[in-house]
């Protein structure tokens, strides 16, 4: 066994009849079944999963093979930045035990920009009609509950939506075929999408409602939270034609 990572989490639910190894000196975290949860959530929800997706969906538009190669990006760096520091801590859930900024800030400062976790953007774009909800319809639920925040403030995970709409033509940003990774939704996804070109925005028509309306993918209809016409306007900006994607970055980063 070989770690490549410096920074390591084993939060363990500490129910042991027959008692257990001293395990916490060896940097193990013992808690209960509900911190365990917390810790899973803040993880899954706000302070890794999102920007993972959000690193795959531009990545591979971009042309880029490894996670690592990204962080070196301005416009991405400044994306998953904003995802976790801005939108994500306001609504993250604190299991108390990990502190929530301090976990984004390894997360973006050590183990994304790591070289020797050779992940592939590819691999992480694989089944993300299933990770959608999880991953960016919990915080977008949130902002809608909240009395103190406004949904429709959200800028750029509505921005990474949009994007996994772009990355859905099978087009990268130099107007080029492009393989994609699997998905059981694949088939039907990329068929409400069919009609629109790259370097024609009139093609959009209403072509991505039955997509942002799908509560199934991303638990919530986004017209109805007030995201909708906003992720279809950001996604104008990315079939605009060659180097739109790029382009789009640069504007709102």
């Amino acid at each position: 066994f070989v770690n490549a990572e410096g920074p390591q989490y084993l939060v363990i639910e500490d129910d042991f009849p027959n008692g257990r190894m001293e395990l916490e000196f060896a940097g193990v975290l013992f808690t209960d079944r509900e911190t365990v949860n917390k810790v899973e959530k803040m993880k899954v929800c706000t302070c890794l999963n999102p920007l993972h997706t959000a690193l795959a969906v531009y990545g591979c538009l971009l042309g880029y093979n490894l996670i690592a190669d990204e962080m070196k990006d301005p416009e991405l760096k400044k994306l998953v930045e904003k995802i976790g520091y801005e939108e994500g801590l306001p609504v993250v859930i604190n299991p108390g035990i990990v502190n929530p900024a301090a976990f984004i800030k390894e997360v973006i400062e050590q183990r994304l920009p790591n070289p020797f976790i050779p992940d592939m953007p590819q691999r992480i774009a694989t089944d993300t009609s299933q990770k959608m909800a999880i991953r960016f319809g919990e915080t977008i639920k949130e902002y809608s509950k909240r009395s103190d925040l406004n949904v429709t403030d959200l800028k750029y995970i509505p921005l990474v939506i949009a994007g996994w709409c772009r990355y859905l033509l099978a087009v990268d940003d130099q107007g080029q075929p492009m393989a994609l990774s699997s998905d059981p939704m694949l088939e039907v996804l990329m068929t409400y999408l069919s009609k629109i070109k790259l370097g024609n925005i009139e093609t959009l028509g209403d072509n991505l409602k039955p997509i942002l309306s799908n509560e199934t993918l991303f638990g919530l209809n986004l017209y109805e939270v007030g995201l909708g016409e906003k992720i279809e306007d950001y996604f104008k900006e990315l079939i605009a034609g060659k180097n739109a994607v790029r382009n789009t970055l640069r504007k709102y980063l």
